[in-house]
């Protein structure tokens, strides 16, 4: 049973908005209402909010990326705040989870994120084809007549594998060029084969590896062979490609929703979203440099046809560097915002709980054009508010979601961040 610490609940001040707040503090779906905290000046709202089981997320949306949050993160917030045909965006959109999320309920989704992989992940399935099509496409590939030219990748797969994957990545590389608008169906073979290059069952393309979100070098793969005793057995690519769509599928079809929008680039500017366009904004950015994306997806990359040194992913070794970049990221969603609409920026714990990210979220907000509402946690396994994520003291907590939520309010012309003095 969750016991508050008597000495810690503050109330929340009476001058915040309140529909909100007052949806989030009275929240009781999961047996009680939400616990308010006060950590200086921030105002923390403590439930479990949602759960992995509260409802099954949909499965298209089961691709692997690292460093992704639940589905039930932004379906809370998308139906809370925002209904049919708003914009609901993300500017580290990652794997596409909110974009997605926001197409399923009937929202325009919006998205964006330096790496080029994300539009990959995303856009297929924001428009899907039939089974049925992706079957007859994979007919016509000529997958005998591939070839092996990065003979390392022999760590991973074996040769007939290999020569198959060589001939549908020549395949999409002619048929599904990265810029512009290419064929729904191959854009959506591209995506499965992405997810199915390598991991730790015989559902993948290799031999055994580390899970597919993150994939070693050959030479360290060589070492895994030699310390299991393993060898790249043959494995039917297409018959891989034709599983996992009927997996992602087997919720149904996509949900009708407005075109979509998404972009390649820095979240600190995004030019092709029109001023005050989005109604939410639901976001976790990559976190003090404890993520190698690069390193991580250069199997991905090289698949794709993208040079992964070419891709500028920053990252942010201190405190400070991360939050000038939360400060420019939120100057620039102060324009695409419109007044009275909400950003939910998610953030993690980093370095065990002896940094939290929220206060610096928090803080780099003051000045901009939005109230700052509150810091939601969202708690799988309550225990005392005092161990809450770094709650009144730096003891890691349990498994939680730290969500900042703004709302932008009418100052300030939009992208113009409004001025005021420092307390």
């Amino acid at each position: 049973m969750f016991e508050p610490d008597s000495a810690l609940p503050e109330p929340i001040s009476p001058e915040a908005p309140r529909p909100f707040v007052d949806l989030v503090q009275e929240f009781s779906q999961f047996g009680q209402s939400s616990t308010q905290v006060s950590e200086g000046e921030i105002p923390y709202l403590i439930n479990e909010f949602w759960t992995a089981g509260q409802r099954q997320a949909h499965s298209i949306h089961e691709v692997s990326y690292r460093a992704c949050f639940k589905p039930q993160l932004p379906e809370f917030f998308i139906t809370r705040l925002t209904k049919a045909g708003d914009a609901v965006y993300d500017p580290f959109m990652g794997r596409g989870t909110t974009p997605v999320q926001a197409a399923l309920l009937g929202r325009r989704p919006i998205g964006n994120d330096i790496n080029p992989l994300s539009v990959l992940f995303t856009r297929p399935r924001l428009e899907p084809p039939a089974v049925t099509e992706v079957a007859r496409r994979l007919d016509q590939i000529k997958w005998d007549e591939g070839e092996i030219d990065q003979p390392d990748l022999l760590a991973f797969y074996s040769t007939r594998t290999l020569r198959h994957i060589g001939a549908l990545r020549k395949w999409l590389i002619e048929r599904a060029p990265l810029t512009g608008t290419p064929d729904p169906v191959d854009d959506w073979i591209r995506m499965v084969a992405i997810n199915r290059l390598s991991g730790h069952s015989p559902g993948f393309f290799s031999v055994y590896t580390l899970p597919p979100n993150q994939a070693v070098s050959a030479q360290s793969q060589r070492r895994i062979n030699e310390r299991r005793g393993q060898t790249p057995p043959d494995r039917d690519v297409k018959a891989l490609i034709l599983k996992k769509t009927a997996s992602l599928l087997s919720d149904g079809p996509m949900a009708s929703h407005p075109p979509s929008l998404l972009t390649t680039g820095t979240a600190q500017s995004t030019p092709a979203i029109a001023s005050g366009s989005v109604q939410l904004v639901v976001t976790s950015p990559p976190f003090l440099d404890i993520v190698q994306y690069a390193e991580d997806n250069w199997l991905r990359s090289w698949f794709a046809g993208i040079d992964v040194t070419s891709v500028a992913i920053a990252h942010h070794r201190t405190e400070v560097g991360w939050q000038h970049m939360v400060r420019d990221t939120l100057t620039e969603l102060a324009r695409v915002v419109q007044p009275g609409g909400h950003v939910a920026f998610e953030v993690g714990e980093v370095r065990n709980g002896k940094v939290l990210l929220e206060r610096l979220v928090w803080d780099a907000a003051e000045g901009l054009p939005f109230d700052r509402l509150f810091v939601m946690v969202n708690q799988q396994e309550f225990t005392k508010t005092a161990n809450c994520w770094g709650v009144k003291n730096n003891a890691k907590g349990t498994n939680t979601n730290r969500i900042v939520v703004l709302q932008r309010n009418e100052r300030g012309t939009p992208g113009v961040p409004a001025q005021r003095e420092r307390r």
